[in-house]
């Protein structure tokens, strides 16, 4: 199932970026402006939550937090540059599902939306095996032998493209698009130090992996399980 998440900000360009996120994120996204546009978006749109700022050129959004809830209560993220402890304390107060600042990094933003959902939504664990390693997607980490190990956002980037394609070459083309933007002239001797971080959390000898096999000037596979 593809969420719809409602995005309520002024700042139109900030707007553009967290479209561009959660969309490739997998979300389906509608958009407003100020408090009157979010409030029709909100009845037309039935957005599963709501991504919303604090200042709004016809209101705030703490005013609006209360409008929506007395229509449909669905979780509220609050996404703003107001990041002092009373601003976070009356948001988390009216009943907000989280209160991120700005700036924040895109990974940040798509874990702490998708723990919301899943919470809110009672979604099964988001979980994967590979050999004796759990990953956790929702959180972005993976556990072996009962250690669990954070992944950075590249890190995990890197994994669930890896992921995606598993059984099949992952080219180093497609992985550097999917960790920089812009020419990827340059980044090969960079994706192999990640590639290196990553067999470092996932593999018992990270010099001979078993799980993440070099395909040798072409790029790298993700074993699947069962095959060779």
């Amino acid at each position: 199932m593809a969420y719809r998440i409602l995005i309520v900000d002024d700042e139109k360009a900030l707007q553009d970026m967290v479209t561009e996120i959660l969309t490739h994120g997998g979300y389906e996204t509608d958009s407003a402006l100020s408090c009157a546009q979010a409030i029709k978006q909100f009845h037309t749109g039935n957005p599963h939550a709501v991504l919303l700022d604090v200042n709004l050129p016809d209101g705030d959004g703490f005013s609006l937090f209360g409008q929506f809830r007395e229509i449909r209560d669905v979780p509220v993220l609050f996404l703003s540059a107001r990041d002092g402890d009373a601003d976070r304390l009356q948001g988390l107060g009216l009943g907000a599902d989280d209160y991120i600042t700005k700036p924040f990094l895109p990974q940040e933003l798509l874990l702490r939306l998708r723990s919301v959902l899943r919470r809110v939504y009672r979604e099964e664990p988001d979980t994967s095996r590979l050999g004796d390693v759990e990953i956790d997607w929702g959180k972005s980490t993976v556990r072996r032998n009962g250690e669990e190990t954070a992944l950075t956002a590249k890190e995990f980037t890197l994994l669930k493209k890896l992921w995606e394609a598993r059984g099949n070459i992952a080219t180093i083309d497609a992985l550097c698009a999917a960790l920089w933007d812009g020419p990827l002239v340059g980044y090969e001797n960079t994706l192999m130090v990640h590639i290196r971080r990553l067999r470092e959390k996932i593999e018992a000898d990270p010099s001979r992996p078993k799980h993440l096999l070099t395909v040798r000037g072409l790029g790298y596979r993700l074993r699947r399980e069962g095959a060779k």
